[in-house]
């Protein structure tokens, strides 16, 4: 981070809530009741970031994404094309069976 960079996030830090501009900012919706969450966006799946431990996951599957991932970060690629797979197979099963 630059010397500016700190000094900006500094003075920013000192601002009171109300001493900040934040009209760029879209306002939040204050009505969840017709969220929906996964939709497609632009043609592009919006994802949303979750918090996974290896603690919550059996050893031997967390032993075999180390062995499998492509770096450090790539075991979440292959938890997410696993789960993927999984929805992709039960809604094939459950639209079967309709």
């Amino acid at each position: 981070m630059t010397d500016q960079q700190k000094a900006e996030l500094a003075a920013l830090a000192a601002m009171s809530d109300h001493e900040i501009d934040t009209s760029d900012i879209p306002e939040i919706p204050t009505d969840w009741a017709n969220a929906k969450r996964g939709v497609f966006h632009d043609g592009q799946v919006v994802k949303q970031q979750v918090t996974l431990w290896f603690e919550d996951l059996d050893d031997e599957v967390v032993a075999w994404l180390k062995a499998n991932a492509s770096d450090t970060r790539g075991y979440k690629e292959l938890i997410n094309r696993a789960v993927r797979e999984h929805v992709r197979r039960d809604k094939t099963r459950n639209s079967a069976s309709s």
